[in-house]
């Protein structure tokens, strides 16, 4: 018998925060005989720079196309080194995966929710494929499990952002301003205009002319993409919360079919990609209690008094495990088909 080969991936941006998950992700995988190689635009010598994989030490090498051809995949999750990348990955022919949204606003690029709209993977030989942003992939799950069994008039969601959302930065300024205001002294605010700590933002980017942020067009284009519904009811708002990780969203659905509360939460529970939890007993569906889990937690359903078939549906997911690292590691499975097995 002839022995396996290895799947050869890359990881480039292994420091960030959704670089630092998606290499954790890959290591608890079942893949048999991984090799995970490292690679960092700021690497100038070698062997500057170190890492681990599998309980492995693993040197971080500088970003060179010739390194990463004859890859089966590359992974980038660092912004910065996204149009570089995809200039070597058309000279040095690999694949290339986006976690930075560098690319999500490219029509030509596939936008991927695992087992969902697959089907672009099939469709064509994908060179360049990117991630969606949290709030998209969390708002994909659950138009993709509520519209088939209900129907969908209408949709209107809050997200609510975690400071994560702009990476290590975000993190260490909520946690500098909270310690600052503490102990009496005043805040800096680098990342944010605005104070972060003990606080809510209604925006953190200048709104166009209507008042929209660049984030908010975004995610909602997002979605009616990846679900193939360039007409679909969603209206979208994100706020700016003082929480270091997960994504929280109140949807409020408008159904065309009459359902109930029992109905929704059978829907849900039903599917493992969703965690059902007892909100009439406790709030266990909160940012605190989700970080670092991989299901989507459905908190508080409550049926909307002055509308017919209206609902509200609490969700909440981490951001760097359901909202990035497994929709790329399960994307990156269905993409290489046997050799991911």
């Amino acid at each position: 018998m002839a022995p396996k080969s290895k799947l050869k991936l890359a990881l480039v941006g292994g420091e960030m925060l959704r670089g630092r998950e998606l290499k954790d992700a890959l290591g608890r995988s079942s893949w048999e005989g991984l090799d995970l190689e490292f690679f960092d635009d700021d690497v100038r010598e070698e062997y500057s720079k170190l890492t681990d994989f599998r309980d492995e030490a693993r040197v971080v090498k500088a970003l060179k196309g010739e390194d990463l051809e004859g890859r089966d995949l590359v992974f980038n999750a660092d912004p910065g080194a996204a149009p570089v990348l995809r200039k070597l990955a058309k000279a040095h022919k690999f694949r290339l995966f986006d976690l930075s949204e560098a690319f999500n606003d490219d029509p030509a690029v596939p936008l991927v929710v695992a087992g969902i709209n697959d089907e672009v993977l099939d469709r064509r030989k994908v060179k360049l494929l990117a991630n969606p942003n949290p709030a998209s992939i969390i708002l994909s799950h659950l138009f993709h499990v509520l519209e088939p069994a209900f129907g969908l008039a209408k949709a209107v969601t809050f997200v609510m952002q975690p400071v994560s959302a702009f990476d290590d930065p975000g993190i260490q300024e909520l946690a500098s301003q909270s310690a600052a205001l503490l102990s009496g002294a005043d805040p800096e605010k680098k990342v944010f205009r605005e104070q972060i700590a003990f606080n809510l933002l209604s925006h953190t980017e200048k709104p166009d002319p209507d008042g929209s942020c660049t984030i908010e067009l975004q995610a909602a284009a997002e979605v009616k993409r990846i679900l193939g519904r360039p007409d679909l009811p969603l209206s979208l708002s994100v706020i700016q919360a003082p929480v270091f990780h997960a994504y929280t969203l109140a949807v409020y659905l408008e159904l065309l079919r009459d359902a109930d509360l029992d109905g929704l939460e059978a829907v849900f529970a039903d599917q493992p990609v969703f965690r059902m939890t007892k909100y009439r007993e406790g709030c266990s569906a909160s940012p605190l209690t989700v970080a670092g889990k991989d299901e989507i937690f459905v908190g508080r359903l409550k049926r909307e008094p002055s509308v017919p078939r209206a609902f509200w549906v609490w969700l909440v997911a981490d951001n760097l495990t359901r909202g990035s690292a497994l929709n790329a590691v399960e994307t990156a499975r269905r993409l290489l088909g046997s050799k991911a097995r």
